[in-house]
């Protein structure tokens, strides 16, 4: 699914090059209005997340190599639209470009919750499998007949378990206990009421304020936002559990993308090829140094699961997956149970 075009110098060095591509150089100041494209990328985390590094990357180097013609405005923080409210704001065209966690589209696009099925994904490379064949191509036609293209697809990281009432390590801890769920994802709700839990739907710009004022007692999240959000400050129980996937699609307006110039539009699609990978790779280092982070705060209790604790929350979770068959689609579900078989292969070799 990840794009992939090759790029010549001319249309790094956009809109005016040197002599030999037959146009002058432009420098930022002597792009007009009429001539500059403005992008606005809207999203709702952290500026030191991942995420939040890679939108400004990506907006510093289309800056650079279109010589100031594009300029993509980023929004962090939710400052911009919040949870819920991204997705219209796209397909209206108020912005631009957005970048969702693949959980929030399941309210248009249900078969989006195959991210979210429990520990569906052993690591980050099964994710990218995933997305490179049959699932992504899949996914990605869904939006397509919903004027969305998909652009990339970023990652965030496993998610641990974070609460304030008591150390969670076998299902039956998680029994009465209220937690955080993103919205729009009904997997992720029968994930905890599989537990015994109690999910409540709160948008993430609002989670640090319902996590202090204990109107949930836990929630669901990388170390990334755990950190960026300081939420182990308000979360003295975390447990290392790597339960369940988030990535983020990013994508844009479809009419929006398509009527762009094409030179600029190869040159925005092989810069997202580039600042993907830097983001992947940026994620599993802030994940790693984050985690690091929480357990020498000295604020929260960890508890790292065993490989057969692991097993006893998967046995717990597993009817999840046909209890959704329908609703994802068989074909989904197959796809990631295939993908799963070939690595077992693989490391029998």
């Amino acid at each position: 699914m990840v794009i992939r075009i090759a790029l010549v110098l001319c249309l790094f060095l956009l809109p005016g090059l040197a002599a030999g591509c037959g146009k002058r150089v432009v420098d930022l100041e002597q792009v007009s209005p009429e001539e500059k494209i403005v992008i606005k990328f809207s999203h709702v985390v952290a500026e030191n997340t991942p995420k939040g590094l890679a939108a400004q990357r990506f907006a510093d180097l289309v800056r650079e190599r279109t010589r100031g013609r594009v300029e993509v405005q980023v929004f962090p923080n939710s400052t911009l639209y919040k949870d819920g409210e991204e997705l219209q704001a796209l397909q209206n065209g108020s912005v631009q470009i957005i970048a969702p966690a693949t959980s929030k589209l399941a309210g248009l696009f249900p078969q989006w919750q195959v991210f979210d099925l429990p520990y569906a994904f052993p690591d980050e490379d099964a994710v990218h499998r995933a997305m490179d064949g049959y699932i992504g191509n899949k996914l990605s036609e869904i939006l397509r007949q919903s004027n969305i293209q998909a652009l990339a697809f970023w990652d965030n990281g496993f998610k641990q378990i974070t609460n304030s009432k008591r150390p969670v390590i076998h299902p039956g801890d998680f029994n009465g206990l209220t937690f955080r769920v993103m919205i729009n994802s009904q997997v992720l709700k029968r994930q905890f009421e599989k537990m015994g839990a109690i999910p409540v739907e709160k948008p993430f710009n609002d989670l640090y304020r319902v996590l202090e004022l204990r109107e949930v007692d836990g929630q669901e999240n990388t170390m990334s936002n755990i950190c960026s959000k300081n939420l182990f400050k308000v979360q003295p129980y975390l447990t290392v559990s790597n339960h369940g996937y988030m990535g983020y699609m990013v994508m844009t307006n479809a009419r929006f993308w398509s009527a762009l110039p094409e030179d600029i539009r190869a040159v925005l699609e092989g810069t997202l090829l580039e600042v993907t990978g830097w983001e992947r790779e940026q994620a599993l280092k802030m994940n790693r140094e984050n985690m690091e982070k929480a357990v020498s705060s000295g604020q929260v209790q960890v508890h790292w699961l065993t490989e057969n604790e692991k097993e006893e929350w998967a046995r717990v979770l597993e009817p999840i997956y046909g209890e959704f068959r329908e609703i994802i689609g068989g074909d989904l579900i197959d796809a990631v149970e295939e993908l799963n078989r070939q690595r077992r292969e693989r490391n029998d070799i």
